[in-house]
């Protein structure tokens, strides 16, 4: 999630690496941290992810029942709307496809709701097949709350405000609404390789 308070900035510029970094992005080696508002703090006692699904019985997993899921470690390159871009990410979280295993929908949108009132939307099949995931660990260490620790969504191939911080569920939708930057003139789907940053990109 990207925004305009909390803002650190604190490395150089390094020259793009060919092919891996979109267009008009610049590598860095830091974790920036942008933030539409103040950190949350949940405890992770009160912490639960749904999945809604309009005319079904919501899912439901506290923190320990989410940890017992089937866990995936990867490394993805990811990219802000703000221009950087930093390479090798290690993540370990929760496959979306795990958390929708059986779901029966006609959904073709999901709707990640968060603390803190953010959201953001996404067609479901951007979310599904092995692109997505929600994610409590960055860097073999539990994901810092300054970027969406207890749990993010990451979806790395689209811009990085879609990978919603402090992320507390889906809910699946047939038709597509959007989120909170996207209603204030972010690109409703924010593809980084077509620099879709805003409405008219």
């Amino acid at each position: 999630m990207t925004g305009i308070i909390s803002r650190r900035f604190g490395g150089k510029r390094r020259p793009a690496e060919p092919g891996r970094i979109p267009p008009g992005q610049y590598e860095t080696r830091d974790f920036q941290v942008l933030s539409a508002g103040p950190t949350p703090r949940v405890a992770l006692e009160d912490w639960d992810f749904r999945v809604v699904v309009e005319g079904c019985e919501e899912r439901r997993w506290a923190w320990e029942e989410f940890c017992a899921l089937s866990r995936e470690h990867f490394v993805r390159d990811i990219h802000c709307v703000t221009k950087w871009s930093k390479l090798d990410t290690e993540w370990e979280g929760v496959s979306i496809d795990t958390l929708l295993a059986g779901v029966q929908s006609e959904a073709k949108y999901a709707i990640a709701f968060c603390d803190g009132g953010y959201t953001t939307n996404l067609p479901l099949a951007d979310i599904t097949g092995g692109k997505a995931w929600i994610v409590d660990s960055y860097g073999g260490q539990p994901l810092a709350p300054e970027h969406g620790g207890p749990a993010r969504l990451l979806v790395p191939h689209l811009y990085f405000w879609k990978s919603a911080k402090w992320v507390r569920g889906l809910r699946l939708a047939k038709e597509d609404a959007p989120g909170f930057w996207e209603a204030l003139g972010y690109h409703n789907y924010g593809d980084p390789w077509r620099e879709q940053r805003y409405w008219n990109d």
